[in-house]
């Protein structure tokens, strides 16, 4: 998989940059697949390289920090510092794939994981800008509120299924001692760290080794959305995302198609809420590419080893979503 997409993504951001009006001319569907792989890849790459940096960095941090940072024991308090961590980093949708992956490895809980998933993507300080400009403070405000409550609302029913045995709980998981005290041992580390040229080319390398299980779901989801986009007119989707039950669900299902990252899911989704009227489908757009974007769902399964773990993301998020959304509708 990460050979073929690889090459037809590579082949086709080649042909589009060196004869892209060639192409038009001539080829009219080929351009088109053409222009959107690379307007895709032009989106994303910096969110994929800053996942990759981060994941880089996350290998060098011992398991021991990362569960005391996301909290020891579970609960509340656990998902609220993930959900938190989720908000303030600033990566897209792809990128913090490759970071959630790397928690779960760490011994991050269930919850911890899809709370910071479901918070973060387009929830970062650069995206919410953009999108006060496009649907105002107060709407944007609300949207991010409302996505937090659904990120530890969905922590807690994931931890819930664990604590079950309804999930597999996370075999990376491990308790802390009582006396395990976390800024000594950060002093401690990073006075027995070693910082060289060596290191930080190793790191990377480590960490572009390790994103391989998630690149060649991007790659994947390039390819599936340029095909949406070549035959699929995004305006034809928008003429039926109305503040209706059945618009609502248009919208659900054209975020499930359409793989947008962050950067472009945020303008979208204002124009739905603007232009349709819908905020509410505006809010599922967003929540919705998040919770049913099949990369994400196939990442999951990757990491987890478990298709009913990947499964539980949309199932547990979508009804809550579509409340959400009928209620702002109705503002």
């Amino acid at each position: 998989m990460l050979t073929i997409c690889g090459a037809v993504v590579l082949i086709s951001y080649a042909a589009y940059w060196l004869a892209g009006q060639s192409l038009a001319s001539q080829f009219p569907s080929l351009y088109h697949f053409s222009h959107s792989v690379f307007e895709l890849l032009n989106t994303m790459w910096w969110g994929v390289l800053l996942g990759i940096i981060m994941l880089s960095l996350l290998t060098r941090i011992p398991r021991d920090l990362v569960i005391a940072a996301l909290g020891n024991k579970a609960g509340i308090g656990g998902l609220c510092r993930a959900t938190a961590a989720g908000v303030m980093l600033d990566l897209c949708s792809h990128g913090i794939l490759m970071v959630g992956a790397k928690l779960y490895e760490r011994g991050a809980s269930a919850g911890q994981v899809m709370a910071f998933l479901i918070a973060s993507p387009w929830n970062s300080f650069s995206l919410t800008l953009i999108l006060v400009a496009l649907i105002g403070l107060g709407w944007t405000l609300m949207y991010i509120l409302l996505s937090v409550v659904i990120a530890i609302a969905t922590g807690m029913i994931f931890d819930y299924l664990v604590k079950q045995q309804v999930l597999v709980e996370n075999p990376n998981r491990q308790t802390l001692s009582d006396d395990f005290q976390f800024w000594h041992q950060v002093k401690t580390y990073w006075h027995s760290s070693t910082i060289s040229t060596k290191d930080v080319i190793t790191m990377f390398t480590q960490g572009v080794i390790e994103s391989k299980m998630v690149v060649r779901w991007l790659l994947l989801g390039i390819v599936l959305a340029a095909v949406v986009r070549t035959f699929v007119s995004a305006d034809q989707f928008a003429n039926l995302f109305g503040p209706t039950l059945i618009g609502l669900t248009l919208t659900v299902l054209a975020a499930t198609i359409i793989e947008v990252c962050s950067e472009g899911s945020t303008p979208l989704a204002a124009d739905i809420a603007n232009n349709a009227n819908a905020p509410g489908n505006g809010f599922a757009f967003l929540m919705s590419g998040v919770s049913t974007d099949y990369t994400e769902i196939m990442v999951i399964k990757s990491f987890t080893q478990s298709w009913k773990f990947a499964l539980m993301l949309p199932i547990i998020t979508l009804p809550q979503i579509f409340v959400i959304a009928l209620a702002l509708n109705t503002f």
